[in-house]
């Protein structure tokens, strides 16, 4: 069985402003943040600088799955590109 992921137009087409948050360990002097929303069933994911850009939306067990498999192994998520 394969994992559905959808993008969507805008990350106003998944949720209102007011439901996108970042992590507690962002800060505002920018970066490379995610926002989140937590959808019935799924989860919203946009850049937390381009607000009105693309979302992509995934299934909860696989935002589930990858947070987890982050908090094991924080250095192995880290992208070393700018």
């Amino acid at each position: 069985m394969g994992v559905i992921i959808s993008t969507h137009t805008t990350a106003l087409d998944v949720a209102e402003d007011s439901a996108w948050f970042k992590s507690s360990y962002s800060n505002d002097t920018g970066g490379a943040c995610l926002e989140v929303a937590i959808l019935s069933h799924r989860v919203g994911i946009r850049d937390s600088k381009n607000l009105q850009g693309p979302a992509l939306v995934v299934p909860s067990a696989v935002w589930l799955s990858f947070v987890g498999l982050v908090r094991m192994d924080p250095r192995a998520y880290v992208s070393t590109s700018r």
